[in-house]
């Protein structure tokens, strides 16, 4: 697939702004605070308008998560090649991280597809370049701007193997299901072995204890076959536009 003309949110980093998340979050004297925070709220309005409209042409399309660190020749990589080829070529955009690892094979296999091939990257102290096999290359300084993204245009979760930054995206994701927020949005955790630890304490301990329902573990669904998230995927989506058309309402999640 040609790259895609849509110009990108690409906005390489300076020294003095190149952890613009980090200065958010320090805690500044009251002199800092005044002269800077207030100003700041504009950068992160920009970023937010400059990314809608970016994106408001992608749809239908999935997120896919995964460690940076998977390496080729890890065969959670050739999976999510094989995943991310499966939905393109069920007329689903992808959208990742932008990074290396499962994000690359995730880019790749919507390539392969001839499906518009979407990254989001992010500003870091250490460099993480786009992938080759994105499209549509955009680059954010804030997380929380980045993950309003990956939910707002997506259809479903799916999350390969990962550490901290992929559980951040996964349990997100399941808060706003859990509160309502978002409806008809499948999570798929990619890779029984994988994950079947943490879905056991869920159960045992956090379910045991009432802090979670049997219908919020209910929602995680757990595979290890790429057309098993096609069929997934495909179907929520299937019932998503049923549920709109019958309503009257435009195709749009729920609180999006």
């Amino acid at each position: 697939m040609a790259k895609d003309t849509h110009p990108g949110l690409h906005i390489p980093p300076t020294r003095r702004e190149a952890l613009e998340d980090r200065k958010l979050l320090d805690r500044p004297t009251r002199a800092e605070t005044l002269q800077s925070d207030s100003w700041r709220v504009l950068r992160i309005t920009s970023e937010f308008v400059t990314g809608f409209d970016h994106l408001a042409d992608v749809y239908p399309a999935v997120s896919l998560f995964g460690s940076a660190r998977t390496a080729l020749s890890d065969r959670y990589y050739e999976l999510a090649v094989r995943t991310a080829e499966l939905l393109g070529r069920a007329g689903f955009a992808v959208i990742t991280g932008g990074g290396p690892g499962i994000m690359q094979a995730a880019n790749q296999g919507a390539r392969q597809a001839g499906a518009l091939s979407i990254g989001c990257n992010i500003q870091l102290p250490f460099e993480q370049d786009v992938n080759e096999y994105v499209d549509r290359a955009m680059e954010f300084r804030y997380f929380f701007v980045r993950k309003t993204m990956f939910i707002k245009y997506s259809e479903a979760f799916v999350t390969f193997p990962g550490g901290f930054g992929t559980l951040d995206e996964l349990f997100g994701a399941l808060v706003l299901i859990q509160t309502k927020k978002i409806s008809d949005f499948p999570v798929i955790l990619f890779g029984s072995d994988y994950w079947s630890g943490l879905l056991g304490w869920l159960r045992e301990r956090v379910l045991a204890v009432n802090n979670i329902t049997q219908e919020d573990v209910d929602s995680i669904h757990v595979v290890d076959e790429p057309e098993q998230v096609r069929d997934i995927v495909v179907s929520y989506h299937e019932k998503a536009v049923r549920r709109h058309t019958d309503e009257g309402e435009p195709m749009t999640k729920d609180g999006g």
